[in-house]
């Protein structure tokens, strides 16, 4: 007698909807695109709601890649894997995936942890708790948890110290959050849009200085505030030129800063020999030093406890069919977060 094996359905390409970047800057369209089933260690997901970042808007506008589809800030239930990309539910799985199962809640992130390599022994698909608002910690698969963790991991911020931000959007006020939860004395916010200022002390601001209003130059400002410069200074613009102006900022001797911002032009940094002859120190951060299977769980159990803020950096939510007027707000400055929800 034959002995014969179970026969295994094996998932079928997909189609569903998606919106489609094909040229820089234009508006994108709602089309029927196709998704492969999830190939040997891969997943296939699907998309709950999706969080639009400003790197969405830097690349939208600036790279030419095209076509390609937005949304790296999602969050999801278990179709199938698809490498680390959002926050979803896990539809289906490939071959010799073992880690995700059909219905698993999954936080979607740009950067792995194979547990491995080099990065990941010094010191993803990301699975989650099934009962957190996936609407609320698909934040937390970029922004949040990136300005989170350059003031805690990155710049390692000390209690009674001083810290000037550049840029006040999510980034920016996660930073704040961070450095307020540290105990920072002094957390001084700079932006260009004056709308910003009231609603930035929501997340530890104790200070706002915009630009425009000021005759001498902001860092020198900045000084005169903080006695001779602050102890740490957060790039989160996008600007290199700004970068120089924030090292400019810190004091002699530790002044530290850090840069966030995805530049959308001339990406190179230039500063003089001389800043860090003074002691300064100029610092880069990915995704906040998390890493993400082994860190993410951590933030979102703060959350479901209260101990970090999330929902308050969600100014908008919208349907999958208004993406346009999410990327519109985004690049008008007239929200932090925008939440874009997929029909069921």
């Amino acid at each position: 007698m034959q002995m014969s094996l179970p026969c295994v359905k094996q998932p079928d390409v997909i189609t569903c909807k998606a919106a489609v970047a094909w040229e820089a800057g234009k508006p994108l369209v709602i089309e029927e695109v196709n998704v492969n089933p999830p190939q040997a260690m891969e997943i296939r997901i699907k998309v709950v709601c999706t969080s639009l970042c400003r790197s969405d808007i830097t690349a939208w506008e600036s790279q030419a890649i095209f076509p390609r589809i937005f949304g790296h800030e999602a969050t999801g239930f278990g179709l199938e894997v698809i490498r680390e990309l959002f926050f979803r539910i896990v539809e289906s799985v490939g071959q010799g995936v073992t880690e995700f199962t059909e219905g698993d809640h999954v936080l979607t992130v740009f950067i792995g942890e194979c547990g491995k390599c080099r990065q990941c022994t010094s010191g993803c698909a990301v699975k989650i708790s099934s009962v957190v608002p996936l609407e609320k910690v698909c934040l937390l698969s970029c922004g949040v948890a990136a300005g989170l963790g350059a003031a805690w991991n990155v710049a390692d911020i000390s209690n009674g110290s001083s810290v000037v931000i550049f840029g006040l959007g999510t980034v920016g006020l996660s930073v704040a959050q961070g450095a307020k939860l540290r105990g920072a004395s002094q957390i001084i916010g700079v932006d260009t849009n004056p709308e910003k200022g009231e609603n930035a002390k929501a997340f530890g601001i104790t200070a706002f200085i915009n630009p425009h209003d000021s005759k001498d130059p902001i860092q020198q400002v900045i000084k005169n505030l903080t006695d001779g410069g602050a102890d740490y200074s957060f790039e989160c613009i996008g600007d290199t030129g700004m970068v120089t102006t924030a090292l400019q900022a810190c004091c002699d001797g530790w002044g530290l800063t850090v840069t966030l911002g995805v530049p959308k032009v001339k990406p190179e940094v230039t500063a003089h020999y001389g800043i860090f002859l003074t002691g300064r120190t100029l610092k880069g951060s990915l995704f906040g030093g998390w890493k993400p299977k082994s860190d993410l769980p951590s933030l979102v159990d703060m959350y479901t406890k209260k101990e970090i803020q999330v929902d308050e950096y969600i100014t908008h939510n919208l349907p999958f069919e208004d993406v346009n007027k999410a990327f519109n707000l985004m690049r008008e400055g007239k929200c932090l977060r925008c939440v874009i929800h997929m029909a069921k």
